[in-house]
């Protein structure tokens, strides 16, 4: 199991960004720069990382907006799932409701689809194209780690408020594409704490086994 991976807690609304690298060989992800790009650079340098993959669980602009000024100073290639595609091309206007400066994603889009396998160093990372929170979300499985962005908190999910979002199609992911993995897969959200697909499977509020029961 070669992959780690480092959680800064960056912005105005608490995001979790991660730098998942391969301890043999140094390869990098960096998954979801919202805010702050220098400092997401600067870890990267100070642990001395080959940043490959530039991946966004979706282009929501508090995860997407700092990918740009990120990838042009650590490189790697940038992966987003094309129905979010519309999302990155309306940064600006998504900041703008927030009072948030303007914004642009990277010029090069590689496309992500459900089942594709990333390589990162000795491992590899399985994208699950997981929608609701918005229609391209999608989580990076490896190694029983999940970093799934907005789609299942610790005692929460993700909103479906926002255009494209819908609570229905969010339970069907949850519950069709992440409670069938195991119980012991740590769960590792975009915002707030880390959990395991155990605990949300039983006791989640609004999708877990307790939710059936109310």
């Amino acid at each position: 199991m070669p992959l780690v991976h480092r959680t800064l807690r960056i912005g105005p609304f608490d995001n979790n960004v991660y730098v998942i690298a391969c301890t043999n060989t140094r390869q990098a992800a960096v998954v979801d720069v919202g805010f702050e790009p220098e400092a997401v650079v600067a870890e990267v340098r100070d642990a001395g990382l080959d940043v490959r993959l530039m991946l966004n669980t979706h282009a929501h602009y508090d995860h997407a907006a700092g990918m740009r000024a990120a990838q042009a100073a650590l490189g790697g290639e940038y992966w987003l799932h094309p129905e979010d595609r519309p999302l990155l091309d309306a940064l600006t206007q998504q900041g703008a409701m927030f009072g948030l400066p303007a914004a642009e994603g990277p010029d090069v889009v590689h496309d992500l689809a459900d089942g594709m396998r990333l390589p990162l160093g000795d491992s590899e990372l399985e994208v699950i194209h997981a929608p609701g929170h918005s229609p391209g979300s999608v989580c990076f499985l490896a190694e029983g780690m999940l970093w799934d962005g907005d789609v299942l908190f610790a005692g929460s999910i993700g909103r479906t408020d926002l255009p494209g979002g819908s609570f229905r199609t969010l339970e069907a992911s949850i519950r069709g594409r992440l409670f069938t993995l195991s119980d012991d897969v740590q769960v590792f959200p975009g915002h707030g704490p880390p959990t395991t697909i155990g605990r949300e499977r039983l006791h989640n509020p609004f999708v877990g086994e307790v939710s059936r029961l109310a």
